[in-house]
């Protein structure tokens, strides 16, 4: 796995952006009347990391023109150090496209967090690769990583199309490819078929590949390995078990990963993270967390290793900037991680949370 030598951006991802609300002081989203609003994607959420540590960082997305939440997804992107391309659209009247509500709230104690989502209409299922002009993107100004989700790769038949072309352009451009699986049944219902062959093809370009056991099968077909036991031990036997069927089929990937996570309440986490890099396994064995708000956990421990391979590290700081990168997440209000530096990252790893001064 070697990365282009020169690149604009370090990482770029399709998404389809929108806005996430969540009550004020971890209330529910039934009995609230206060909300805090951001702009988010599963995508960029991935970016943020990189994009908070110096690096720029593309998102290729699709607006409502002339849509004051468009110019604030826009303002959000610029604040995060995250470039944008993206073609405007018309509304098409007040029933016509309009970009994502995420409503979510943080859950409290064994009030377990609950999300609803609110998607007609979203401009971002339109998403295509004739929106983009892919030779100067990724031929004159380069691409390091190209990260796809499983979530914008199962939005529509269109966003499905654009991710897998965008895959094979990235392979032909030198650029590495990171692919979350990131099943959700919503987004399969019906669709079971066209899309188990195209998140084939897409990880079949797939240098990195992220997802749990149940990913592997739901996505790829895998059949579930014959581990037996409980517990973390059985749990890591049998992520590892899945990972050799994986590598063997997908030789192409040389970095599989995924968290390792116990919810113990909406508060606290146990939390962990395993990875295969060429031959070697690096495991991080979970440890108790305090959680603000869980969401965007995942997607920070991605972005934590895809910067550790970004800047040449040893595959085992990838797994622990990682860990380390979606504990950020977790600790954060904002769904994404926000280091204001590599230090602070590091900082978290070691459980250093004396006060810097």
């Amino acid at each position: 796995m070697k990365l282009r030598e020169t690149y604009k951006y370090a990482i770029a991802c399709p998404t389809s952006m929108g806005v996430r609300i969540t009550p004020e002081d971890r209330m529910a989203v039934q009995n609230s009347n206060r909300f805090y609003m951001q702009v988010t994607s599963a995508e960029s959420n991935v970016l943020n990391t990189t994009s908070s540590l110096g690096q720029e960082c593309l998102v290729l997305t699709k607006f409502v023109k002339g849509s004051p939440i468009a110019e604030m997804i826009k303002a959000g992107l610029r604040a995060r150090n995250i470039r944008y391309e993206g073609v405007e659209v018309d509304q098409g009247g007040p029933w016509g496209y309009r970009h994502q509500f995420n409503i979510a709230d943080s859950g409290f104690g064994l009030r377990a967090p609950r999300v609803w989502n609110d998607r007609a209409g979203e401009v971002g299922r339109t998403l295509s690769i004739k929106d983009f002009d892919i030779e100067r993107i990724f031929g004159q100004e380069g691409v390091g990583i190209l990260h796809i989700s499983g979530l914008i790769a199962a939005m529509s038949p269109e966003t499905t199309e654009c991710c897998l072309a965008l895959a094979k352009a990235a392979k032909e451009y030198g650029t590495l490819v990171s692919f979350d699986l990131n099943y959700r049944a919503t987004f399969w219902k019906g669709r079971e078929a066209e899309l188990s062959e195209a998140f084939h093809q897409i990880a079949s370009c797939a240098d990195i590949l992220v997802g749990n056991e149940e990913d592997f099968q739901l996505c790829l077909g895998f059949a579930g390995p014959e581990t037996g036991g409980k517990g973390l031990s059985a749990k890591i036997d049998s992520f590892k078990a899945m990972i050799m069927q994986v590598k063997e089929k997908y030789s192409n990937a040389s970095v599989f990963a995924t968290t390792l996570r116990q919810v113990i309440s909406a508060n606290e986490h146990l939390w962990g993270a395993i990875m295969l890099a060429g031959d070697q396994w690096f495991v991080e064995e979970p440890r108790e967390i305090q959680v603000m708000d869980r969401i965007g956990g995942g997607d920070g421990f991605t972005g934590g290793v895809l910067y550790g391979i970004l800047k040449g590290w040893e595959a085992q700081k990838w797994v622990q900037f990682g860990w380390a990168s979606g504990v950020m997440a977790a600790s954060s209000l904002n769904d994404y991680a926000e280091p204001a530096d590599e230090k602070q990252v590091w900082d978290v790893y070691a459980g250093n949370a004396r006060v810097q001064r």
